[in-house]
């Protein structure tokens, strides 16, 4: 299920990656793990966007793609994304996978891998309704520079609990 895109997808895949990544600064910013997602309409219009607040709102359910996905929701009038594509700057965790796939977003975007927390995307196992939803997933796009954004964040947390191996 994983593919590379051809040449135009890829020039706006990177586009939207961006934006993505903007919003994963203002998580950044505000004390949040640095994770951004946008939910992108097939006329090319971005129809929802998100970062985490999972610190701010005390709720472990506040991950960059469920806002995305239920603004996008909300501006179309319909829980249906189909034809839509979801750009998110870290490889999701299995809970926003699945709400990718339950949403009927049909392509899944994402930067920087996470081998700790993202859902196994080649996986024939997991919930097969969800995944058949997801037409195409296309891993790394901007992944650099996501990944880069995440570990300055981590690195800025262990340093300020006193960590004095880190440098």
């Amino acid at each position: 299920m994983l593919s590379k895109s051809n040449w135009s997808s890829k020039i706006d895949d990177i586009y939207f990656m961006k934006k993505a990544i903007k919003l994963a600064q203002k998580a950044y910013d505000i004390g949040e793990v640095p994770i951004g997602a946008v939910v992108v309409a097939p006329d090319g219009k971005i129809i929802g966007r998100g970062y985490n607040l999972v610190e701010k709102n005390n709720n472990p359910l506040a991950h960059a793609e469920l806002f995305a996905i239920a603004k996008a929701a909300k501006k179309i009038g319909d829980w249906r994304l189909e034809g839509c594509s979801i750009y998110v700057t870290l490889q999701p965790c299995g809970m926003c996978f699945h709400a990718v796939g339950v949403s009927r977003c049909s392509r899944l975007v994402y930067g920087a891998e996470s081998p700790l927390f993202g859902y196994p995307l080649d996986s024939v196992n997991g919930i097969q309704i969800y995944k058949k939803h997801v037409e195409e997933i296309v891993g790394g796009v901007c992944g650099e520079q996501a990944a880069k954004l995440l570990k300055c964040f981590f690195k800025k947390r262990r340093i300020e609990k006193g960590d004095r191996d880190e440098k």
